[in-house]
């Protein structure tokens, strides 16, 4: 048979084709999935800001500087209809990434697609609801890692019945290997952290025991695959393989379509570099390739970053380039038509069942602790993190892992890509915040009271009595109620927590030991400029607003830790007057600032204001973040003594910077 008969005969059909996207409004939103779904994009998949992701309505104070910047702000039912509108939700793939407040996510959905006339059995998609993993990486937990696993069980326990063809959680160790997790942790956690779902929704007496199987198949995962092109595809195949087993021993699941290893992938957004950042788009391709040349651990759906990623909010150009990337190899490449291109090699082989036996010995570690919430709870798997994290980076450091454009190969042309009056980027309108708090204000105020106040009255009965809280939280949608309300709502049952940032108890990077060490000069400048000033150096290191991205913050205080510093480091979701107040009571020297979000500057200029009126200006800050040139003049004007982006990824010489500022700023206090 010719290649030509064949490619027609047999050909596969490709896995969905995703953009991962959302901004500024529910309006803006809908116009830019409806370009994507005109150029050819077969998934939706929904990026929400980050007040909608940890439970905020957009005019509390801690969402100030952030609605619409990361993602789409969705306040209540008539920003889900604007999202949605025109859209189909019937023949809809919908993923949404939400965790923390997926079962309102899910109930404004649910509500918004029966208005449209679609019944719930033909809705498809997925939520994250993949809670513990917050805990560990995004930081966009809200509840204690007990009732958050509950209210994951409540969306697995009603969509099984109500929703057969959507995946009510996706277990996500995309975010553990952007915090820092080798792909043997990678393996092991994800693995863990679903054996934990899975084992609170069986012991939760929601799924009878013969419909157990049922709820495993609908189970699906999203990982990420990094640049080590062979051991990202081997780590997909110990996927497979593992979850296969660990089904069928753990749960005795005997039907092989429900252990199936189910996923989906963005490729690697740690990776991608601010310096030369057109290389990105080759990472972007070969990361792809990982996840699906092998036919037997393929992806179900792919989403592609944008090669602008590092430098802030892609266009929808640049989102199409992706789309187009993907679409390439899907439709004009033989890929499709062939069977798995790896099976029987030796050296695949083998790499595989080395990362499955050490990936299985770390989940055994875990399963001793107690399982996944134990290890969280003690701050194992978060320590564990922040360590591999700081080898990472160390080996960067010192030249040991090349990144090309970054610590080699770094001379360049300037890049036309970056050179257009936009800088390359999409800016979120300032005004965006102010009219998505008149629109919620003109919301609250055409609603019925006394259905609202019934509504909440029934989810806090739910939450209260332990019943599912999925259909009190869509009569709670259909009645108008909030976002910030349902969440409210349940913080008042089940309170609120603060996760282990792993810092405390992380081991060095072990950057003292090598021969290229640049760290003990640094120690011997912060023991010299603290002799003269009197005392050790102390730096706080702050995330304020809701921005839960704390491996810049986590490997700052670590290495200035390292370095002799004392730290204050407080963990993630801090408001300005927090910080204000802790640089005060701690009397540091200086304040370092980690926002990723693009709210810094609204949130530095508030930390700025709050240290002149405590009398304490003449404190430095410096701020890190993915901050455009334009906003970091406007940071200097301020008064903002340095501003880092990810350019700036030798860490011992921005902690040696610092250390100079204090330096300078102490002489001129004498």
């Amino acid at each position: 048979m010719s290649d030509e008969k064949r490619g027609s005969a047999e050909r596969e059909q490709p896995w969905l084709i995703r953009t991962y996207s959302g901004h500024s409004s529910a309006a803006a939103s809908n116009a830019l999935y409806r370009t994507n779904l005109q150029r050819g994009q077969t998934g939706l998949s929904v990026a929400f800001d980050l007040p909608t992701q940890t439970g905020y309505d957009a005019d509390h104070i801690l969402a100030r500087g952030e609605v619409g910047k990361v993602g789409v702000p969705i306040g209540h039912l008539g920003d889900m209809r604007a999202l949605f509108d025109g859209i189909p939700l019937e023949r809809m793939n919908t993923s949404m990434t939400i965790n923390a407040t997926a079962p309102w996510l899910l109930a404004l959905y649910i509500a918004c697609a029966e208005e449209q006339g679609a019944t719930r059995a033909a809705l498809q998609g997925t939520t994250q609801n993949d809670i513990l993993k917050e805990y560990l990486s995004r930081g966009t937990y809200i509840f204690p890692p007990g009732p958050s696993l509950r209210l994951t069980g409540d969306v697995i326990a009603f969509t099984y019945r109500e929703l057969p063809k959507w995946n009510p959680v996706n277990v996500c160790s995309y975010h553990l290997q952007e915090a820092g997790a080798t792909p043997v942790q990678e393996l092991a956690y994800a693995l863990a952290n679903a054996v934990a779902v899975l084992d609170a929704v069986r012991a939760g007496g929601q799924v009878p025991d013969a419909e157990f199987g049922q709820v495993v198949g609908r189970i699906s995962f999203f990982v990420n695959a990094g640049i080590r092109f062979v051991t990202e595809m081997c780590k997909m195949r110990a996927f497979v393989e593992l979850w296969d087993q660990l089904t069928l021993d753990r749960y005795a699941i005997a039907d092989a379509r429900f252990r199936r290893f189910r996923y989906g992938v963005q490729v690697n957004s740690l990776g991608l570099t601010e310096q030369q950042p057109e290389n990105n788009v080759y990472r972007i391709l070969l990361e792809m390739l990982a996840v699906v040349l092998s036919k037997d651990a393929r992806a179900r759906a792919v989403q592609l970053p944008a090669w602008n990623e590092a430098l802030g909010l892609p266009r929808p150009w640049d989102q199409q380039w992706s789309l187009r990337l993907q679409q390439i190899v899907a439709y004009e490449t033989d890929l499709l038509e062939y069977g798995d291109l790896f099976e029987g090699s030796p050296v695949v082989a083998a790499k595989v069942a080395e990362l499955a036996s050490e990936a299985m010995a770390e989940f055994d570690r875990i399963q001793a602790m107690g399982g996944a919430v134990a290890a969280i709870e003690t701050g194992y798997m978060k320590q564990r993190l922040v360590e591999s994290n700081a080898r990472r980076l160390s080996a960067i450091e010192r030249g040991e892992q090349s990144v090309i454009g970054v610590n080699r190969f770094t001379e360049t042309a300037p890049s036309p890509l970056t050179g257009e009056g936009d800088a390359g980027i999409l800016t979120v309108d300032a005004a965006v915040e102010e009219e998505q708090i008149e629109r919620l204000t003109a919301w609250r105020g055409a609603r019925d009271a006394h259905a609202v106040a019934a509504a909440i009255e029934g989810l806090r009965q739910a939450a209260s009595q332990g019943t599912n809280i999925m259909e009190p939280s869509i009569a709670a949608a259909r009645a108008g109620v909030t976002t910030g309300e349902w969440s409210e709502t349940l913080r008042q049952v089940f309170g609120e927590y603060r996760a282990a940032t792993g810092v405390a108890a992380a081991s060095s990077s072990g950057a003292a030991l090598q021969p290229k060490d640049g760290l003990t000069p640094v120690r011997e400048r912060v023991t010299a400029v603290s002799d003269r000033l009197g005392r050790r150096l102390k730096m706080l290191v702050g995330k304020p607003g809701l921005d839960g991205h704390s491996n810049g913050a986590e490997q700052i205080a670590l290495k200035a830790r390292d370095a002799g510093f004392e730290v204050v480091y407080e963990g993630i979701r801090l408001t300005p007057a927090q910080i204000v107040n802790a640089a005060l009571e701690e009397s540091v020297h200086v304040v370092g600032l980690s926002i990723l979000s693009g709210s810094h500057v609204a949130l530095v200029g508030e930390v700025m204001r709050g240290l002149k009126a405590a009398g304490i200006d003449d404190v430095p800050v410096v701020v890190g973040g993915i901050i455009p040139p334009e906003d970091a003049a406007a940071l200097k004007a301020a008064g903002v003594a340095r501003v880092y982006t990810p350019k700036d990824y030798d860490l011992t010489r921005i902690i040696a910077d610092i250390v100079e500022l204090i330096d300078e700023r102490g002489a001129l206090a004498a």
